[in-house]
């Protein structure tokens, strides 16, 4: 009898027994078995410099040993796991660590809500306690917006990818532009300035306004700090409630804690989800403005929405990282490294018409001319030891969303897999 012997990274028990909703295993085709910093080990040893972060969730890095040795502390002394929201010590912890290093310094005098764990909870949190703060059901969303996929937080997401997937009709949503949707010369809030202020235009004055202030999935979109001020003076006149989905974009990404703290401006409603914890663990939250905290107890709900691990290592990344600005400033400067290596690339390759976009280390670099390239960099980079992936309506963007805490040399290392892999695509 012959023996037939598997490899570690063998993929036919998924491809076998999981659904067909998998998505993250086609682009990165092997078995990831541990990871430190801003390295992947597949199960045969081979590394992976890791541009991804988990989209977004592993701001810090893959076990962070300064959350990895407070969080086996916690549970070595039985510390509570799950607590609905009931008040724990831990929750305590963070809530204060919170209130010290994010709410204060920044003025900001927002209650918080604890949500089921996912970013989509928060936005369903956010978009049902904005209904019943004023009283009105229609929400203004933004062209290729994406704040989640359960029912409320998929009708104010734009891709319609996505979108097809509901089976049923997703209501009381009004779309419009972006900023530089049609272009840089376009104000796209002469439009709803015009149709709020129009009684004939058919739109009813919103509830709430959501929007990212640099959009993830939909290409790494970033709003204009001009666009984010006018769109906060316009809501705030009108009685119309501001949400900021700092989902993706927050929690240091762009070389501020928040994202819209760029503009200088002040939401009513904030949703906080992916990189929060610190750890990678599940945890989302809502930060309201007093006045918007009409809650009735338990009206918005959830089993867990009281990951007492993931508030042990959120505080100890709000210690760790934010006690001064140090960690803020080191991101910002790696940021204007990485833009200036893609304007570099851009340059190398003139006839692709390539635009790069984006802030801190969240950007993106588009190619328009060919809508498959991007795709096709990010599978050549695999293949040379580099998680990249792309974004955008077209997949056009590939998009660059390293650990902050990564070092210039994985930065530079990082991008020399992508230029490789950008000559080796063109060759071809």
């Amino acid at each position: 009898m012959s023996s037939v012997t598997t490899s570690a990274t063998d993929l036919d028990v998924f491809d076998r027994r999981e659904s067909e909703v998998r998505g993250y295993v086609r682009a990165f085709p092997t078995v990831f078995d541990r990871a430190t910093g801003s390295t992947l080990v597949d199960a045969d040893g081979r590394e992976y410099l890791d541009f991804f972060a988990g989209a977004g969730v592993l701001n810090y890095g893959h076990n962070n040993p300064a959350f990895t040795r407070a969080l086996i502390e916690y549970l070595e002394r039985d510390g509570i796991i799950h607590g609905l929201d009931m008040a724990t010590s831990a929750k305590r912890a963070f809530i204060e660590a919170f209130e010290r290093f994010i709410l204060e310094p920044r003025g900001l005098d927002h209650k918080l809500q604890f949500t089921g764990p996912t970013g989509a909870n928060s936005v369903e949190a956010a978009l049902k306690v904005a209904r019943q703060a004023t009283g009105r059901s229609t929400v203004v969303a933004f062209t290729n917006a994406f704040h989640g996929l359960s029912m409320g937080a998929l009708a104010v997401t734009g891709n319609s990818h996505y979108r097809s997937a509901a089976g049923v009709g997703l209501d009381d949503v009004a779309r419009m532009p972006y900023d530089g949707y049609l272009g840089a010369d376009v104000d796209t809030l002469d439009l709803l300035e015009k149709q709020l202020d129009d009684p004939g235009s058919g739109l009813d004055l919103p509830a709430a306004v959501i929007v990212e202030a640099v959009q993830g999935e939909g290409g790494i979109n970033m709003a204009r700090v001009e666009w984010l001020q006018r769109l906060r003076a316009i809501t705030e006149a009108r009685g119309i409630l501001l949400i900021l989905d700092e989902i993706q974009a927050g929690v240091g990404r762009t070389g501020r804690f928040f994202a819209f703290e760029h503009a200088g401006i002040v939401p009513d409603i904030v949703t906080v989800s992916k990189s929060i914890s610190g750890s990678g663990l599940p945890m989302s939250l809502v930060l309201l403005r007093p006045g918007v905290d009409v809650w009735k107890p338990g009206q918005h709900t959830g089993t867990f929405r009281g990951n007492n691990l993931a508030f042990v290592s959120a505080r100890v990344a709000l210690e760790t990282y934010w006690a001064d600005a140090a960690f803020a400033e080191a991101v910002t400067a790696k940021g204007e490294l990485l833009r200036t290596e893609l304007e570099r690339i851009a340059d190398e390759h003139p006839d692709l018409d390539f635009v790069v976009r984006g802030r801190g280390l969240m950007m993106g670099i588009a190619c328009d001319a060919d809508r498959t390239l991007a795709g096709r960099v990010s599978k050549a980079a695999f293949e040379r030891g580099l998680v990249i992936e792309t974004s955008g309506a077209h997949d056009e963007v590939l998009k660059f969303l390293p650990a902050l805490t990564i070092t210039e040399d994985e930065l530079r290392r990082g991008l020399a897999i992508v230029r490789e892999s950008l000559a080796a695509v063109r060759a071809a």
